[in-house]
């Protein structure tokens, strides 16, 4: 199976870029691996972060949409977002209810609000699988949601939308 396609890591056109990164707790050990690689690529790229704890997924898109309000109100809104959570497969519809509603709440921000998000909830059917997912040296899904909401800040900046 070929590897995913990360592209070129360019950060010029990301610097100083203001992001707000939100992370769910539910898997510590897990959210620690996304975070780490999350970080290593917003450090690269000299972003300014501000960080946000939510208990699990399904939470993430709300505490987006309040930290944004707020950032609004005080004039200091966000270029960015990167969402990082994990939802592990159970016996019931959990898991699909979780999954889904998480996505959809990323994308409908993104969306009406012109809001570079990079998705790094990794949804997966085992803890192991989220494991190889998070670790920076096998899949890295942290760094990954980073170098999107990136690329998103810079095509934003470059089409002249801030």
């Amino acid at each position: 199976m070929a590897g995913p396609r990360r592209g070129k890591r360019e950060t010029s056109d990301a610097k100083s870029a203001r992001i707000l990164l939100v992370e769910a707790r539910y898997y510590d050990d897990i959210a620690d691996l996304l975070l780490a690689g999350a970080m290593k690529v917003l450090d690269e790229a000299q972003a300014q972060v501000d960080r946000v704890t939510v208990p699990g997924s399904l939470e993430i898109p709300a505490a987006i949409a309040i930290a944004l309000d707020a950032a609004q109100r005080k004039r200091r809104p966000y270029d960015g977002v990167v969402a990082l959570g994990c939802v592990v497969r159970g016996d019931t519809i959990h898991f699909e209810i979780v999954s889904n509603e998480s996505a959809r709440g990323l994308m409908q921000l993104s969306i009406t609000r012109a809001l570079p998000i990079g998705n790094g909830i990794i949804t997966v059917n085992t803890e192991t699988q989220a494991l190889e997912r998070a670790r920076m040296k096998e899949q890295d899904k942290g760094g990954d949601a980073a170098r999107a909401a990136l690329a998103l800040v810079r095509l934003k900046r470059r089409l002249g939308g801030r």
